[in-house]
């Protein structure tokens, strides 16, 4: 839907988080005259500060989709609503994510995949940045919202965009340069199935052309399927090992094979824009792991301790445990339940001999339960302890961890109902690690 189809229509902002209330603070000032609405189940945010708005808030806040003539829907709102199918049928339903790649006038790079986005879009814009030849921008999930940057857009500019599968859904148009790193089981309280959620994201490369780039992890089957869909240039990513040793990289401060494939993808981006090996090498060398990603928090009282809280499925937390190692004594598992199989994961525990567990509801019972499944007579079997909170859980965890050995948070599922986020997730496991390591 393009801009020109907004004037003199009713518009209505479905979900008033960061997101919406950039769409409603842009389209305001392109569109003064026009009727505008908010829209979301939170009554508490309505914010007396902004005039001349209609507000539609608490539990019946989808009613008001069939006054508007545009809605604009926020990623976290559910897809499969009545009111919200009825509005994709009808045309009217659009996102922040489709009026920018439509309108913006530079180059999009945009990076999708279950796990290692933001990583691989920082890699990528920390590249561009640091050859000192683009003005570059980092907008999405990380950075300011997208529509920040669209009013001044030139030609001469790179923007690169994290984006999740919400944000791609039922998109019509892609970006430039599309990367999709992989796709695992996750997010099914939201779709309907894994193939929806595979085709949300391969809205990041079907609406490319041929000048178009599509990078790609070429080992996943899934993906392979999207690429033979793709009109774009495409450059297949099979051996991440072999691309970090052509631009000559050897250690980086980012640890596993996991890593390996953000920055063999990384790499290929830069290689479009003709950036010369010692400028990528110099640029990933340099480049320091996010918060919350296998994030080294320190050594204390002779036990080191990580921080993977966004570690929200199986597979990213036996990535983990490849990276760090055999001196992985203790791991924190569990949180809320998507429906996710934890066989491979129990097995690596068990198969491993990671003496200690501590588990968090409700999945850290799900996993625990899988083991005894699992586990013969003959094997060795983790020492397990259920835990209410995170304090209890970093408590047990020094008590249990030997000096030299290792303790990782890797959750292998999301944060919600004991903590509002895996961001919270981890602050409160790095506070309580300060905690105790100094307490005497």
């Amino acid at each position: 839907m393009k801009l020109s189809h907004f004037k003199n229509k009713k518009i209505l902002i479905l979900g008033f988080g960061k997101e919406g209330k950039s769409s409603l603070f842009f389209l305001r000032k392109m569109f003064p005259k026009n009727v505008f609405g908010v829209a979301d189940r939170d009554e508490k945010l309505k914010d007396k500060r902004i005039k001349d708005v209609k507000w539609h808030l608490g539990e019946n806040y989808l009613e008001a989709i069939k006054d508007y003539d545009i809605v604009i829907k926020s990623p976290g709102i559910p897809i499969h609503l009545p009111a919200l199918e009825k509005g994709f049928s009808e045309g009217k339903i659009t996102s922040q994510t489709e009026i920018f790649l439509k309108h913006y006038k530079g180059k999009v790079i945009g990076i999708t995949g279950t796990k290692g986005k933001s990583t691989t879009s920082s890699l990528i814009y920390k590249i561009l940045k640091e050859s000192k030849r683009f003005k570059v921008h980092l907008a999405g999930n990380i950075g300011k919202p997208v529509l920040y940057y669209l009013k001044n857009s030139n030609q001469n500019e790179i923007l690169v965009c994290e984006l999740s599968s919400h944000q791609l859904y039922h998109l019509k148009v892609s970006p430039h340069i599309a990367v999709f790193l992989n796709i695992y089981l996750e997010h099914l309280d939201y779709y309907k199935d894994f193939h929806e959620y595979l085709m949300a994201k391969a809205n990041i490369t079907l609406w490319q052309r041929k000048e178009d780039f599509f990078i790609y992890n070429a080992n996943d089957e899934n993906i392979n399927k999207i690429a033979k869909m793709s009109k774009a240039k495409k450059i297949p990513v099979d051996n991440p090992s072999k691309v970090l040793k052509e631009i000559g990289i050897e250690r980086t401060h980012l640890r596993g094979i996991f890593y390996q494939w953000n920055i063999a993808c990384a790499i290929e981006v830069a290689k479009i824009f003709s950036i010369k090996k010692e400028e990528i090498k110099k640029a990933i060398e340099k480049f320091q792991p996010l918060p919350h990603r296998l994030e080294y928090v320190g050594k204390f009282k002779g036990i080191e301790f990580f921080n993977d809280s966004l570690s929200t499925i199986p597979q990213t937390t036996i990535c983990a445990l490849d990276a760090l190692g055999e001196r992985v004594q203790t791991l924190i598992l569990g949180g809320f339940d998507r429906g996710l199989d934890f066989y491979q994961l129990a097995q690596e525990i068990i198969t491993r001999k990671i003496p200690n567990i501590i588990l968090f509801p409700d999945t850290g019972n799900k996993i625990w339960k899988e083991i005894l499944k699992i586990v013969k007579d003959d094997e060795y079997l983790p020492k397990a302890i259920m835990v209410q909170n995170m304090k209890d859980a970093v408590k047990e965890a020094f008590r249990l961890t030997q000096e030299n050995k290792i303790c990782l948070l890797s959750p292998a599922s999301p944060s919600f109902g004991l903590f509002k986020d895996y961001k919270e997730r981890g602050n409160l496991f790095k506070k309580y690690v300060r905690y105790y390591g100094k307490k005497t």
